[in-house]
């Protein structure tokens, strides 16, 4: 049983279906971050509380990332994938009907805990079933979905929302995603290298130990943190800026304006690519300084140079994720699955950490605030970006010896 190679009718089949999981993954995911002023203005709340809606989905997910990338040891990838965004498709449909925001916070969490399926699993099957030279591009191509899955969430829920309501605009969601998940299930092939093992906690918490005591490894999850933090914080907020004078922007513009996601789409596979290359620590601490200089650009006034801001951002942001990710699946030598889960929990955790936190920023500080997070989230991932080199250049040269 060989594996996946790039050029393959079974390579583009693979990573169609990834993709569309992915797509679903993250639209119903960040479906509430363009609502964030809207539930101000309907619920009578703050926004760093409104913020609550995507945090309390990315933590639940943060912490549910890890039992289902060790279920999936035991039960299988496309099993637990298919499972996942079948429920999540349905709960956005129920999200519409939310009578209160509490109620509305109920479902957000529940729905985090369930998409957690795809993310802790997908990077796993991917690491397991592509040849080593292919995996750079198809990671690359997995993370394009996310990227397009979350820029048409948003677009879908700007739009809905001007010309109808939110709840419109969940429901049309959530029918979108029901039929993008039964061509998953036709497209996904069967893992070919996978082998299920009986789950065993003990075995399984030692294996999490042992990955938490990789130094490479936590260098890697310490930038997931960051990197997702600073992202996340930049799009909750910007809503609020570009709502609001001098700009007074609609709610459709403002959604519209998440189509810089589609940098996203090509930053992450051709990062991909250059990793393969050129080595995946130094493209690494490239992308960080392109989202870098990308949230400086967004404090002058103009708003075509924060348009051009956000898109410098997001196309580093893309990029340098897919080769951290990336890594993680290259380095985990086994427990693949449990790995990339312990990256995609410090990933989200970091998202609800920097979500809400940068709400105070925003509050007591305005939009310079906002980048001042930003920056510190940054440099603070460039270190580690530093640290991972570092430790590489060690094994390496060990190894050669």
């Amino acid at each position: 049983m060989g594996y996946i190679h790039k050029g393959t009718k079974e390579f583009k089949k693979t990573n169609l279906a990834l993709f569309a999981a992915g797509f679903i993954t993250f639209a119903n995911l960040y479906i509430t971050q363009p609502l964030l002023p809207a539930f101000s203005k309907e619920f009578h709340i703050t926004p760093a509380t409104a913020s609550l809606s995507l945090s309390i989905a990315t933590v639940t997910l943060a912490f549910s990332l890890i039992l289902f990338g060790s279920l999936s040891e035991a039960w299988g990838r496309k099993k637990i994938m298919t499972i996942s965004i079948i429920i999540s498709s349905l709960l956005t449909l129920l999200l519409a009907f939310s009578p209160s925001f509490e109620s509305l916070l109920i479902l957000r969490g529940v729905q985090g805990f369930v998409l957690a399926g795809v993310p802790a699993i997908a990077m796993a099957y991917l690491g397991e079933e592509m040849d080593p030279s292919s995996l750079g591009v198809a990671m690359g191509l997995y993370i394009s979905g996310n990227s397009i899955g979350g820029l048409a969430g948003r677009i879908i829920m700007g739009t809905m929302t001007d010309f109808f309501t939110w709840r419109i605009g969940l429901i049309s969601l959530g029918v979108l995603s029901i039929f993008i998940c039964l061509y998953f299930v036709w497209a996904l092939p069967p893992s070919k290298h996978f082998k299920a093992r009986p789950l065993k906690l003990k075995a399984l918490t030692k294996s999490l130990f042992q990955h938490v005591k990789d130094p490479g490894l936590m260098s890697l999850f310490g930038i997931a943190f960051m990197l997702m933090g600073s992202f996340v914080t930049l799009f909750n907020y910007i809503s609020y800026k570009l709502l609001d004078e001098p700009y007074s922007l609609s709610a459709t513009v403002v959604g519209w304006i998440f189509i810089v996601y589609l940098v996203g789409t090509f930053s992450s596979t051709w990062f991909g690519s250059l990793s393969d290359r050129f080595g995946r620590q130094k493209v690494l601490i490239v992308g960080i300084m392109i989202m870098f200089c990308g949230a400086l650009l967004t404090l002058p006034i103009s708003l075509f140079t924060k348009i051009i801001g956000i898109t410098i951002f997001t196309f580093g942001f893309f990029g340098a994720h897919s080769i951290a990710s990336g890594a993680v699946s290259f380095r985990a030598k086994k427990d693949k699955a449990q790995a990339s889960s312990l990256y995609l929990f410090a990933y989200y955790f970091g998202s609800s950490i920097g979500g809400t936190t940068g709400g105070f920023f925003w509050l007591h500080y305005g939009w310079n605030g906002i980048v001042a997070f930003i920056a510190l989230f940054l440099v603070t991932a460039s270190l580690f970006a530093i640290a991972y080199r570092t430790i590489s250049k060690k094994e390496e040269a060990l190894a050669r010896h």
